[in-house]
């Protein structure tokens, strides 16, 4: 089974514009994210699925930089794109990831995955955040080429389309749903960026650690706000928009 990471990224964010390609030490979230995800062991590939937009060549720029494989689709129908990127790369497992969190933890990836090979003959669709217990900016779903497939073909909603999997979790009379707990519930924590707040958070993290750690964990990110307790609150006040 080919197993392939596909992250979905534009330039086009409506709360942070540009933010995937925003520095922080000279070099782009986007980059940092595409490092770590590289480094789980249990990905067979990692694709970026962009759009058509003429803004989001910056982003076909830095892949071509890094040589991480690019596909461009729809930027309204983010379903459809996602889908035909699948198909492209002919992925039969597929781990759905945003590029909105810089600090995933390639470790944690690879604990969805291994849940979802584990249980593939008794779930469709398995993830992290159907109960939240890993911090925000750890979401990881992993779920079979015939329920994208499916999920394309009979979601007709726009919220749907837009958000590529919300069809398959609020269909569990359709799909099969597996959740992976953290043993800690570290859900307060969020990670990942949508706002300035949460930038400035994610700054403080990666210059903090990323100089002597570039492969910090996630109990690294926790050890280092027990020192600095103040910066949880930068962006305590952000509410996750709706799905």
């Amino acid at each position: 089974m080919k197993k392939i990471a596909i992250i979905q990224a534009r330039m086009g964010s409506t709360r942070l514009p540009g933010k995937v390609l925003k520095e922080v030490l000279n070099k782009p979230l986007l980059e940092y994210q595409l490092e770590r995800v590289a480094k789980a062991k249990k990905l067979d590939g990692v694709v970026i699925a962009t759009t058509t937009n003429a803004q989001d060549s910056a982003i076909v720029k830095l892949c071509g930089k890094m040589g991480v494989p690019v596909f461009r689709g729809s930027e309204k129908d983010v379903l459809a794109r996602y889908f035909a990127a699948a198909s492209h790369f002919q992925a039969d497992v597929i781990i759905r990831l945003t590029s909105d969190c810089p600090v995933i933890d390639p470790e944690i990836i690879d604990k969805v995955i291994h849940a979802y090979l584990v249980h593939q003959n008794q779930y469709d669709y398995v993830s992290n955040t159907i109960k939240r217990t890993f911090p925000r900016g750890m979401d990881t779903e992993v779920f079979s080429y015939q329920a994208l497939q499916k999920c394309h073909e009979q979601a007709k909603l726009k919220g749907h389309r837009e958000h590529v999997t919300s069809y398959m979790y609020q269909h569990p009379e359709q799909f099969s749903l597996y959740n992976v707990e953290n043993p800690i519930d570290e859900s307060a924590h969020r990670w990942t960026v949508d706002t300035w707040d949460d930038f400035l958070l994610i700054k403080k993290i990666i210059e903090s650690l990323y100089p002597s750690q570039p492969n910090f964990t996630t109990a690294d990110i926790l050890s280092t706000l027990d020192l600095h307790s103040e910066w949880r609150e930068i962006n305590q006040h952000v509410e996750q928009k709706k799905e």
